[in-house]
């Protein structure tokens, strides 16, 4: 099998988009450093679910305002402070984040931001440690770079016609607008990845970021292989609440269609909201309305918070739930992309029904966040209007009914499929590769465990974007 050296993954940048919400009026007063640093302190000592594994954030650490002052004084910068109290942030809370504006962050938890429209994976060439290409994973609907026509599987070797390197990948793929410049895969008629070559072809596509929201529902179809072998197929990009209707819409069409199986691509689907995973959980079965889906923990101070989200039959404000009652379905991952309520979705259905994983291990966070502001009680409500700082810290954890944790390692799939940038295949595509290997399956008493194993080796050389990985509490 081919082994080609994955460099990265990433994914079209959250970027700053304050436009879609109103703004401060200009006429305020500017908060102090130390003023903010208060809020940061404060807010971590309340919410942080690590506060016990942190001297610091301890309820008697300071015996006095004057030493408080101090300590908070020696802090330049909001973001220093916080960083410092995270607890091990290279192998614990690799997800807790300040946001020195949180127009920001409530663009991003609906979906909004500055796109082109393209998430793409970029590899080392053949037999380079150096020279890198990419290959466009997603093209995201009515985006820019859906109406230039680009598809899913495109190679492009350099940007703004300068060849890409691991120097200048950065530079040139970060930028509102650049050119992507795209290439030819040729694997020379050869299983070994050593002669397979990359060479541009001249076309070209101009892409520029604009404001752009997406609807995580993707993709729906409906498969028929057979008249009793119905596959609803649905690409599912993030657990975005605002979009629960749509979701909901999508089974609707599976209901309507009778399918007898289901297939969940989640490949690219980093989290989102809890209780829109309780949803989704609750579409795809139905007959356990009442019964606990997933618990969630918070730290030693806040165990009054402990929530038990449950199956249910309505979406609040939005009507019935369209349940299937399947007692079987297949999701789809990939390493690195398929993290937080992606991950609490296998987990919590699997104490109730078969769940099996096509694809790659996952990310492995369990842990869920919570957007804090500076305010009487931390929510957006009477929210200090001097500043537009707020906190994004890890502040529960979640298991499954059976009080499962999903592992730090994430979850091995029970089928092990590896994309390839060569033969990514149509999303909802009887021939896409992922997609394929859930159909042999399901045509299959057989199941063929790691049949299509690739074996590739990624590299990631980059933090993940701001909610890339993330699940949060709404």
């Amino acid at each position: 099998m081919k082994k080609i050296k994955t460099l990265l993954l990433a994914c079209v940048l959250l970027l700053s988009v304050t436009s879609c919400f109103e703004d401060f009026d200009d006429n305020f007063i500017v908060a102090s450093t130390s003023e903010i640093n208060d809020f940061v302190w404060k807010g971590m000592n309340v919410n942080y679910l690590y506060k016990s594994e942190i001297p610091n954030l301890a309820n008697d650490r300071f015996t006095s305002n004057e030493e408080y002052t101090e300590y908070l004084n020696d802090f330049d910068a909001p973001e220093d402070l916080f960083e410092s109290l995270k607890y091990l942030p290279e192998s614990v809370d690799l997800f807790s984040r300040i946001y020195s504006n949180y127009f920001d962050l409530l663009n991003a938890q609906q979906g909004t931001s500055l796109s082109n429209g393209i998430e793409f994976n970029l590899y080392f060439v053949p037999g380079s440690e150096t020279e890198v290409f990419g290959a466009i994973t997603l093209v995201l609907n009515n985006s820019v770079a859906d109406n230039l026509g680009l598809e899913r599987g495109q190679i492009f070797r350099a940007v703004n016609n300068e060849e890409l390197t691991t120097d200048n990948i950065t530079d040139l793929l970060t930028t509102d607008s650049y050119t992507l410049n795209f290439a030819d895969y040729n694997n020379n008629g050869t299983s070994e990845p050593e002669d397979d070559t990359i060479t541009l072809n001249g076309e070209s596509a101009e892409l520029t970021k604009v404001t752009y929201t997406e609807n995580p529902v993707h993709k729906v179809e409906v498969i028929n292989l057979t008249p009793s072998i119905k596959i609803g197929y649905l690409m599912y990009n993030r657990f975005n609440s605002s979009f629960n209707s749509e979701l909901n819409a999508a089974f609707g069409e599976f209901n309507a269609a009778g399918i007898s199986d289901l297939v969940i691509d989640l490949r690219y689907n980093g989290g989102g909201s809890i209780q829109t995973a309780a949803y989704l959980g609750s579409m795809i079965t139905g007959q356990f309305t009442g019964e606990v889906y997933s618990k969630t923990f918070y730290n030693e101070d806040l165990q009054n918070l402990n929530t038990d989200y449950l199956f249910t039959n309505t979406i609040e404000g939005g009507g019935a739930i369209n349940s299937l009652n399947l007692s079987k379905v297949y999701v789809l991952t990939t390493n690195r992309r398929t993290a937080s309520a992606s991950e609490l979705l296998i987990n919590s259905l699997k104490p109730y029904i078969e769940v099996i994983v096509v694809g790659e291990n996952t990310v492995g966070k369990t842990q869920a966040s919570l957007t804090r502001y500076d305010s009487p009680n931390f929510a957006f409500e009477n929210v200090n209007p001097s500043h537009t700082y707020a906190l994004q810290p890890l502040v529960a954890n979640s298991t499954n009914v059976n009080d499962q944790l999903v592992p730090n390692s994430g979850l091995i799939p029970d089928i092990q499929i590896t994309e390839s940038p060569s033969t990514f295949g149509t999303l909802g595509d009887l021939n896409e590769p992922l997609l394929a290997t859930a159909i042999v399956d399901i045509l299959s008493a057989d199941r063929p465990l790691n049949r299509f194993n690739q074996n590739f080796t990624l590299f990631k050389i980059n933090k993940t974007q701001p909610l890339e990985q993330d699940m949060y509490i709404d």
